[in-house]
């Protein structure tokens, strides 16, 4: 994949993602996006952990956090994380379990698909440990929104 091609899927993760916020309504984003930006800063320390061990590796230059992993963080994995919130939220079965389905599709069809258009490909991980990768963040994330919530100031 050329760079100006992976720039314009970039770009396109990014927005597309972004512009279903609206649908979600205001009082969701404001209840779930603290907890949400706090998970995708710890989902960025371990990208950037993850880049220097070598777990993956994207085939375009340049090789830095903001122009190969940025997009998926603050696209893909923040808004999804604020729709599964507001979906399952209160739900900890359903909130598990969505997660589950959502990062089995990432760390399994979308990684292949990743590697065959030479997008980026996992060099010391598998697909089962780039699973586990993406879900044990799960808990700590439905644990910080439950404490979150438990100690907000009531409006």
């Amino acid at each position: 994949m050329s760079i100006k091609v992976q720039r314009i899927l970039n770009i396109a993760m990014v927005l597309i993602a972004l512009s279903t916020l609206p649908l979600m309504g205001l009082y969701n984003i404001k209840r779930f996006l603290p907890v949400s930006i706090l998970i995708g800063g710890i989902e960025g320390i371990n990208a950037l952990i993850g880049k220097k061990r070598r777990w993956w590796v994207f085939y375009n230059k340049p090789n830095s956090y903001l122009f190969n992993e940025f997009p998926f963080n603050i696209g893909v994995f923040l808004v999804t994380s604020l729709w599964i919130m507001k979906w399952s939220y209160g739900k900890f079965l359903k909130f598990t379990l969505l997660n589950a389905m959502g990062n089995a599709l990432f760390a399994y069809p979308f990684a292949k698909f990743a590697r065959k258009i030479k997008y980026f490909t996992l060099v010391r991980l598998n697909h089962l440990q780039f699973f586990f990768y993406f879900f044990s963040k799960v808990f700590l994330f439905y644990g910080l929104q439950y404490l979150f919530e438990k100690y907000k100031k009531p409006d």
